[in-house]
């Protein structure tokens, strides 16, 4: 918790001060009302005092109380402005840290869990904070304070309140050792049942046309059931606690005044006007020293979870990022638009066995260099190493001669034309997202977006939907067809004119005429660029000028189609498996 307490800003800090320093002022005139009370008290029971005295301290009273509400109000403002401005930086910082974490450490963690620590695990630590800063502050001041006004008051009153602080804390302690457990369990059900519902809407389609919505209802209601399940319990644990403090305080007030009543009957005439007042007043602070406690539980209440939350928020900010960005901003090098690997291999931290094998090829500028190989064989992972979605276990990955460790992020993808496997829509318009993304050439003109959506054979799609090229699209794509997202990520990779394209199983939901209708178009469009494509249709790479056949993380064929079908076995026996024998031969 305190980790993550340092990011308070300097400005935080200061507002913090003067929040403490309206609080003792707060308490301060909380506890000087009790004296007024007992001023006027005495004035009440003494023959002859004037009636101005009596309201002249009743005014003091008042005031006393309104300077306190005005306190209070202050506080609470600045809490609260202190606390969102907290969370707000807290927030971004996790963000943050999220963006850099490569695949690997963001699997780790899972995406349902990775959500629920930037939401709802802040939330919890923003109610502390602003709940923390109006009690866990006033109450130790109030308790304290008050405790050394009714020190020497009397042994038998201040005996009762200590037995009764004694036995609440004893209380609170206990239900906080059943109760904080529970809270880490809680927070790991929230990761789940945010999981579950994820996977549900995700794969709704999937559940009903194999009329799994039974089953994948009762999957949430487990997951709900345990959550809800949990926090009933603790917070009938808890709920035990108001009562108790209530019990407590009544019985200490009938105390005080039971112990009161004995010592003023077995006192002197003289002394009895002295007690009554002393007792009025011990009950008083008595009771701001109950409250305080009481204000204490309340925040045991949070503090558990919040520190639960805190230690989930500190995992993310403190994991290690294992693909560290490089120092050179380059610009400028002797080679433009290649891409070579030297003796490459890859396999995933933790794991045992080799994903990709001693991989070694060079596709200098202009050329088409194709991946293929049955479904495991490595070809995603294997690009994925160009952007440094994840690092090369051992040997080299290099884009225009130099190791893509040595580049900034920004100055590695400002060269990269990027086409995920599964096409991503974010929520917007199709100009939008074919806009998405800067590679410091300046604003992409609307000409220009037109230009690559017709290249990617999207436009005669993107013509017929409403408002054309500034038709909305949903979050994810929802609303036009895997195909469609596919030439619209297509374009968004044009419209950057990079050095180098990648092309990861980018062609999969094309049909077969759009499919070569495109490569055609992106033949002479990127003519000059460098293109790595991952397939599983021999037609999208049978022209390419050079192919690299997978199997089990190996090369085991590097050539061209030609050569290919002569010399290596596997991948004549996918040329076969896909083509007629009379296609197979004219394509040779």
């Amino acid at each position: 918790m305190f980790g993550l307490l340092r990011n308070f800003k300097k400005r935080e800090v200061a507002l913090f001060i003067v929040a403490v320093i309206l609080i003792c002022f707060q308490v301060w005139l909380d506890l000087k009302m009790p004296d007024y009370m007992s001023e006027i008290t005495r004035l009440v029971e003494t023959e002859g005092s004037e009636i101005s005295e009596i309201l002249k301290n009743g005014a003091f009273m008042l005031l006393c109380a309104l300077g306190s509400l005005a306190s209070a109000i202050i506080v609470g403002y600045l809490a609260s402005r202190v606390a969102a401005s907290f969370s707000k930086n807290v927030r971004k910082k996790l963000y943050d840290k999220v963006e850099k974490l490569s695949l690997a450490e963001i699997k780790k963690f899972s995406i349902s869990s990775l959500i629920t620590r930037t939401t709802n695990d802040i939330t919890q630590v923003e109610m502390l904070v602003s709940m923390g800063m109006q009690v866990m502050v006033k109450a130790p001041i109030t308790a304290v304070w008050a405790i050394t006004k009714i020190l020497n008051k009397s042994w038998e009153w201040s005996t009762a309140t200590a037995v009764a602080v004694v036995f609440l804390m004893s209380f609170v302690a206990i239900a906080m050792l059943i109760v904080v457990p529970k809270f880490k369990i809680i927070q790991k059900l929230t990761d789940r049942l945010n999981g579950v519902t994820r996977e549900n809407i995700l794969g709704i389609r999937v559940a009903r046309a194999f009329n799994a919505e039974t089953f994948e209802e009762n999957r949430f209601k487990k997951a709900n059931d345990d959550l809800t399940n949990t926090q009933i319990f603790s917070q009938k644990v808890l709920a035990a606690l108001s009562p108790t403090i209530f019990f407590t305080m009544h019985m200490l007030s009938l105390s005080i005044y039971v112990i009161g009543a004995i010592l003023i009957d077995h006192a002197a005439a003289m002394d009895r006007l002295t007690l009554f007042s002393n007792m009025v007043v011990f009950s008083s602070y008595a009771m701001q020293v109950v409250m305080s406690f009481l204000m204490l539980a309340l925040i045991f209440m949070i503090v558990p979870r919040a520190q639960v939350s805190a230690n989930r928020i500190n995992e993310v900010l403190k994991t290690k990022i294992s693909i560290k960005e490089g120092k050179e901003n380059v610009k400028n090098t002797a080679e433009t638009g290649t891409v070579e690997f030297k003796n490459v291999s890859f396999k995933y931290p933790d794991a045992e066995e080799y994903i990709l094998e001693n991989i070694s090829f060079k596709a200098e500028k202009g050329q088409t260099v194709a991946f293929i190989g049955s479904t495991g064989s490595g070809k995603s992972t294997l690009i994925n190493l160009v952007p440094r979605f994840y690092d090369a276990t051992s040997g080299e990955v290099l884009v225009d001669g130099v190791n893509v460790k040595k580049y900034t992020y920004e100055s590695l993808y400002d060269k990269l034309g990027y086409v995920s496997q599964k096409a991503v829509m974010f929520d917007g318009t199709v100009y939008s997202n074919v806009s998405f993304g800067d590679n410091g050439k300046g604003k992409k003109s609307e000409a220009k977006i037109k230009e690559a959506i017709k290249v990617a054979q999207a436009k005669s799609f993107v013509e017929k939907m409403e408002k054309d090229y500034h038709a909305h699209i949903a979050s994810g794509g929802t609303n036009v067809s895997g195909g469609q997202k596919q030439r619209l990520s297509i374009a968004r990779a044009i419209a950057r004119d990079p050095e180098i394209y990648i092309f990861d199983d980018s062609f999969s939901a094309l049909d077969y005429k759009t499919d070569a209708d495109l490569r055609k178009a992106l033949k002479s469009y990127t003519k000059d660029a460098t293109s790595l494509i991952v397939a599983q249709r021999i037609g999208t790479i049978m022209n390419a000028d050079q192919i690299l056949v997978l199997d089990n993380g190996k090369c085991v064929g590097q050539g061209t189609h030609a050569e290919l079908l002569k010399s290596c076995k596997v991948y004549r026996q996918i040329a076969e498996s896909q083509l007629a024998p009379e296609e197979l031969e004219r394509s040779v």
